[in-house]
């Protein structure tokens, strides 16, 4: 029976940096788990879609009181602004890791001029704040019928 000599092994990060700065670069962009990192602001996802000649853009806003929530448009801007805030009763908790995003938040949009802005309507529901944005009459596609000759 033959022994097998002892060979130090290099680390991996030396025999694969590839990897080795993959699965740094990964790690390093986790977000932070302690509750005083995540009270500091976070941006809300927001779709902008077309929807029955309207404009139509829906906030995700979980866990925000419509009270929270403030709607502006100045000019042809539209601005959302609001807070989530880390509740006393939470923090009285003992938190092993926190992913939540607490804080105040702010979006601006800017609206083409088409739009109508006196008739703009907004609705909170199920945390999702949906802000529909009439165009004007003029700017909405219509039908030309074709005739045949």
């Amino acid at each position: 029976m033959r022994l097998v000599p002892y060979r130090r092994v290099d680390s991996p990060s030396r025999i694969f940096p590839e990897v080795s700065k993959f699965f740094e670069d990964f790690f390093s962009d986790m977000p932070p788990s302690s509750a005083s990192s995540r009270t500091e602001g976070w941006i809300p996802a927001v779709d902008v879609l077309e929807c029955e000649g309207n404009l139509e853009l829906r906030a995700e806003l979980p866990g925000v009181n419509e009270k929270d929530i403030d709607l502006k448009i100045e000019g042809n801007v539209l601005t959302l602004k609001g807070e989530r805030k880390f509740s006393d009763e939470e923090k009285k908790n003992n938190y092993h890791r926190i992913e939540s995003f607490y804080g105040s938040f702010s979006r601006s949009f800017t609206l083409p001029d088409t739009i109508d802005t006196d008739k703009i309507k907004a609705d909170y529901k199920n945390g999702i704040l949906t802000v529909t944005i009439p165009q004007k009459p003029e700017v909405r596609p219509r039908e030309i019928p074709v005739s045949v000759s």
